[in-house]
């Protein structure tokens, strides 16, 4: 089979350096030729929860060097998606399939706008993984993926995709309820990221200070109110409860959000907790720790030239 990973960050290093242990074409599409060649050159440096080892990776720029893949595994950013998508049609022929393993709500959505919904899977992971710089990576949790379509349907192509993760070493498996499980992530991630970001704290130590935590509760009310309300089957009979755990799960963890605002980048805070206000509106919930947190990220967003050193 051959992959290739769309993506050279945290996620799509430490997803492209796993699959390389398997005799399958593994490559890592980037956009930055200096890098792609550095990479290929240097290979992937990891350390963290899987020890310390060096995977050897083709990277590269040049899409005709790849052609049609049988797998494409999304890792950018979700504002990037649509642009994603349509520098890599050189990649997606009639059989290929597209999985996203992005964080928030919408990118099934739009890749299916420019493919066609029959080859798109959409993907949650629990894999933690912090960017050191450029192909070094910390492996900062371990966790499994969960994949699915968002019609319920298994085809071989989607077993094909767990024998491949089984063989190296990441844990994978279905869920005929997708939507389901992307709004639960959705909402683990609407109570941390955010948070992380306005107080600089890794995900462990959001529950130990009484603002943060009592923010974090409220962030995470509204959201399962506006899921609740859309009739979404959350997969989690306490999502509070849920979301408490994983910050101590990946207690040392930088979240992706604080890992962008500290290198001065655009957020996903839109397709996070703006998913959430936009949601609320449209159905006239009032969600305002939602609304606060995001003009709060985006306001730091806006202005990053004026932090005081």
């Amino acid at each position: 089979m051959k992959i290739a990973v769309v993506g050279p960050g945290a996620m799509g290093c430490l997803l492209a350096a796993f699959l390389s242990k398997v005799k399958e074409q593994i490559w890592l599409v980037d956009y930055n030729k200096e890098r792609a060649t550095k990479i290929t050159q240097s290979g992937i440096s990891l350390e963290g929860v899987s020890g310390n080892w060096q995977a050897k990776v083709r990277a590269t720029v040049e899409l005709k060097e790849i052609a049609q893949a049988d797998l494409v595994i999304l890792a950018v950013k979700a504002y990037d998606t649509k642009e994603a998508v349509k520098n890599i049609k050189p990649l997606i022929g009639p059989q290929t399939q597209v999985l996203t393993l992005q964080n928030g709500i919408g990118n099934v959505e739009i890749i299916s706008e420019s493919i066609g919904p029959d080859n798109v899977i959409a993907g949650v992971t629990n894999l933690g993984a912090t960017l050191l710089g450029d192909g070094n990576i910390r492996h900062a949790g371990k966790g499994e993926t969960v994949i699915g379509r968002l019609d319920g349907k298994t085809p071989v192509e989607m077993r094909r995709i767990r024998e491949i993760f089984d063989r190296a070493g990441l844990e994978i498996k279905f869920s005929r309820d997708i939507k389901g499980l992307l709004w639960s992530k959705l909402i683990i991630n609407v109570g941390i990221n955010a948070l992380t970001v306005l107080t600089r704290l890794p995900n462990g130590k959001l529950p130990e200070f009484e603002g943060s935590s009592r923010i974090l509760r409220q962030a995470v009310t509204e959201a399962v109110k506006v899921a609740k309300r859309k009739r979404i089957k959350l997969i989690y009979d306490d999502p509070l409860a849920k979301v408490e755990a994983v910050c101590e799960a990946t207690s040392s963890n930088i979240s992706s959000m604080l890992q962008d605002a500290l290198r001065h980048r655009r957020t996903e805070i839109d397709f996070i907790n703006g998913v959430i206000v936009r949601q609320a509106q449209e159905l006239g919930i009032s969600v305002p720790v939602n609304s606060l947190l995001v003009d709060l990220i985006k306001t730091i967003e806006a202005s990053y030239k004026f932090n005081v050193k």
